[in-house]
């Protein structure tokens, strides 16, 4: 809006009352702009030395018309100025833009004239008055006045303290002060000074952004105590706003991670123990410090592996745990597995009872020996793990996989037939799994995973559980030997006999060749089923998949993750990180077939693996080579060929010891031994009989018609029912463990006068995944500091509410409450 509409606009209102107005331009600025004014009705007038004439205009000649009568330069004084009664009578209209502007705004505080004279430079701008007026109620004083004035010049909405502040902290964490420069040019820096000293308690005689900053932090690592009146709980509030909500959390980050280096807080930590730093998350150092202390600690295991549990659970709440959650997982998961290996004991007295206590407990290390591989492997940045690496790669290949191989090949050596009372044979899955539902007319659905361990199919079957109205038992057989793809293959499709091809490179099913997918295909059609790849099924749409289903009675997906990457020597490190791609990818086949109608569900394997992470000594690898009359293939944990001579590295098998109907004969190496084989790696290897490589699982998957997930039970345990100070700190119970049914669930907590939230904004969230069966691990507590909006509301009954995100959307709904009463007896917090 010009100046010249401006004034018309004031001109328009005063008309609205007067039937005259008088202008008094004193150094004729508008006299140019007079004729220009539009305004009906109105017959302007200069007053050039005829005042009596115009006197007499007005209350004689013309005493109902509406008149403008504008007088340039000095008014005479006292009876000198002939229009001076007239001039009491209607009033006086001024030009000057602190009148203007203050009527403009419709604000009538004492004061206001005051304000838009010192702050001339921004209401200069027709623009920045407009967005000022935008944001003007009729209520406004002189501190919301300077407060919206402050919002306009750093272009937002919000007026708030809290927001002006969060506004300049970003920009100083981007290395910029042109907002806060035109705080400055437009005569705000005084104001938000005055605003951060009496509501924060930041006291400078000569403040900057930048000292603003590591005062806040010096107070957030103090706590926030202070012998201030009212204490310093409007900064200790809006911190955790500043750091939590997304808006800045990335900028406070940053300008945390510089008050650290001005304090110097990593020098300060250093002889503090992991346990008086749990609590503490203002800077990033004391993640580093906890995760160095706890890695040492595990390494020299002078910590439990319930208390690391305990501390990575406790530092979940921190804003650093997310860039560090690798590695609290791999200390996490190496507690375990050392603590599970001080108390193991390979004594068993038959093959049945080793099988067993590998399915029922022993799997568990190679899980966890994976999921520690993979936190680390995954973790980008300087490693401060390294030492607890090659603890945990000495201890689990020398300590498990190498003591349990060799205690395992004393009962191969005893054993004149591959087989076992307590896992039934592979080559039976067809038979005893899949032929009873075809023949009862059924359908099934097969997937068989290349080199899915048993103990990436125990975690695979966890995840599926967790899958609303899906169920998963995992039972395992005994893998064929050798354990490698061709054989179990085969192995796994409907036949009454298997055997070698003449040269050993193929495995015939019923003289029926086997390799590929075209080949299996084939005779799953003789029992009404057919077969494709992985990649195939999941592109196909999905009446594609239902149709394909609907027409056969038996369903083979093969899939191909773990072992393509973990057979090329070049790829074969990253084979935990494949299985972890392979979960992912079977829990999305398994939610496919399911929406193909499929009912009755398998995942299933040709063989396991072993793998070691650290390239393995030379004294693991054989030096003997096999000998015999045709060695017809060669790998690193098998041999075929007839005519074998007997060698004490190797167990040696003849077919019909492995239920093979040929002549070939198979020489295994004993434990984990390997063949140097040019080309191929030695970390990632199958084909012999230890039972991480002869363990196979059979994952047996239904889909549910109802619903049976939920979350975890979250009850509030109040201590009082009163809130006396700033702050109320809740104790919130988990009553029961999670598991795959009984699921995590996220809360935030605030508390509430109707809909008007009285605590942080935004509220905190806690993260209830417990699985302990000890109560007393599943009990957190979360502190709630009052906000300003508090101090309306004393003597009033207070809700505590408990809230969960409504799935797929960004709204939240009520979980629980519990009803307070505010009974402070006074107040601290100023307005801004």
């Amino acid at each position: 809006m010009s100046n010249v509409s401006s004034i018309v606009s004031h001109l328009q209102r005063r008309f609205a009352d007067h039937r005259v107005v008088f202008w008094h331009d004193l150094e004729g600025q508008y006299a140019a702009d007079l004729d220009a004014l539009d305004l009906p009705g109105v017959s302007t007038i200069r007053v050039a030395n005829d005042d009596y004439g115009i006197k007499n205009r007005l209350l004689h000649d013309q005493p109902e018309d509406k008149f403008l009568v504008y007088r340039s330069g000095p008014v005479p004084a006292g009876i000198g100025n002939w229009l001076l009664d007239l001039e009491l009578a209607y009033g006086v209209f001024t030009a000057d833009r602190g009148s203007l502007v203050s009527k403009d705004l419709g604000l009538n505080f004492d004061g206001i004239d005051e304000i838009v004279q010192e702050h001339d430079k921004f209401f200069a701008s027709d623009k920045r008055i407009q967005s000022l007026k935008a944001l003007l109620t009729p209520e406004d004083d002189a501190p919301r006045l300077l407060a919206k004035m402050s919002a306009v010049v750093l272009d937002q909405k919000d007026h708030s303290l809290l927001e002006i502040t969060r506004t300049l902290l970003a920009e100083n964490a981007k290395g910029q002060h042109t907002t806060y420069a035109a705080l400055t040019e437009y005569g705000l820096d005084d104001f938000y000074w005055r605003g951060v000293s009496s509501i924060y308690g930041y006291e400078s005689s000569s403040p900057t952004v930048d000292d603003l900053i590591l005062w806040i932090f010096r107070q957030a690592l103090d706590g926030f105590n202070s012998d201030r009146s009212g204490g310093l709980q409007n900064i200790q509030l809006d911190f955790a706003s500043l750091r939590n909500d997304r808006r800045s959390h990335n900028e406070l980050a940053v300008l945390a991670r510089r008050a650290s280096n001005d304090l110097n807080y990593e020098a300060s930590i250093e002889d503090v123990g992991f346990r008086d730093l749990v609590s503490v998350d203002v800077f990033e150092e004391t993640d580093r410090k906890i995760i160095a202390d706890l890695a040492r600690g595990v390494t020299e295991q002078t910590v439990t592996a319930r208390e690391v549990a305990e501390v990575v659970r406790m530092r979940r709440s921190s804003i650093w745990f997310d860039s560090y959650k690798e590695l609290y997982g791999a200390i996490a998961a190496a507690a375990e597995l050392l603590s599970a290996l001080s108390a193991i004991d390979f004594t068993f007295s038959t093959a049945d009872e080793a099988l067993e206590r590998y399915c029922g407990a022993w799997f568990h290390i190679d899980q966890l020996y994976r999921q520690f591989t993979y936190a680390w492997r995954t973790y980008e940045g300087p490693h401060p793990l390294n030492p607890l690496r090659e603890q945990v790669e000495k201890r689990y290949t020398n300590k498990f996989v190498y003591e349990l191989g060799n205690a395992w090949q004393t009962q191969i050596d005893e054993t004149d037939r591959w087989g076992s009372t307590a896992l039934r044979p592979q080559s039976s899955f067809y038979t005893d799994l899949i032929a009873p539902l075809v023949n009862g007319g059924k359908k099934a659905v097969v997937i068989i995973s290349d080199a899915l361990r048993y103990e990436v199919a125990d975690e695979l079957g966890s995840r599926i559980r967790q899958e609303d109205r899906f169920d998963a038992d995992l039972q395992a057989v005994l893998g064929v030997l050798p354990s490698y793809t061709q054989l179990g293959m085969a192995a796994l499709l409907p036949h009454q006999t298997l055997k070698f091809s003449a040269d050993g490179k193929f495995v015939l099913a019923d003289d029926q060749p086997t390799s590929g997918t075209v080949a299996r295909a084939a005779i799953l059609e003789s029992v009404g089923g057919t077969a494709v790849r992985s990649e195939q099924f999941r592109v196909m749409s999905p009446s594609d998949r239902r149709d394909l289903f609907k027409s056969n009675q038996v369903l083979y997906i093969y899939h191909n993750t773990i072992d393509k990457t973990g057979d090329d020597h070049l790829s074969e490190r990253g084979v935990f990180e494949a299985a972890e791609t392979a979960l992912r990818e079977i829990v999305d086949l398994v939610k496919k077939a399911a929406n193909a109608n499929a009912t009755n569900m398998f995942v299933t394997a040709d063989h396991g693996f072993l793998f070691q992470d650290e390239a393995l000594p030379e004294q693991f690898f054989l030096s003997e080579r096999p000998h015999g009359d045709a060695i017809l293939v060669t790998n690193r944990r098998y041999v075929l060929g007839r005519g074998l001579k007997s060698d004490s590295a190797f167990t040696t098998f003849t077919s019909a010891q492995l239920d093979l109907d040929d002549d070939i004969e198979v020489q295994i190496p004993k434990s984990i031994y390997r063949l140097k084989v040019p080309g191929g790696g030695s970390r990632f290897v199958h084909g012999g009989a230890t039972l991480q490589e002869v363990v196979v699982p059979v994952l047996s998957i239904n889909k549910k018609r109802k619903s049976d997930t939920r979350g975890v039970a979250v009850t509030v345990l109040p201590e009082t029912d009163k809130i006396t100070t700033g702050q109320l700190v809740v104790k919130l119970f988990q009553s029961e463990p999670a598991s795959d049914k009984v699921q995590a669930r996220t809360l935030r907590a605030g508390l509430y006068i109707g809909e008007t939230l009285i605590s942080n904004d935004p509220p905190p969230e806690l993260t209830f995944d417990s699985t302990s069966s000890e109560q007393r691990d599943r009990y957190q507590s979360i502190q709630l500091l009052l906000n300003k909006d508090a101090n309306d509301y004393n003597n009033r009954p207070v809700e505590l509410r408990l809230e969960e995100r409504i799935p797929n959307t960004n709204q939240w709904r009520v979980y629980e409450k519990a009803i307070y009463t505010l009974k402070r007896s006074f107040t601290t917090d100023f307005d801004f």
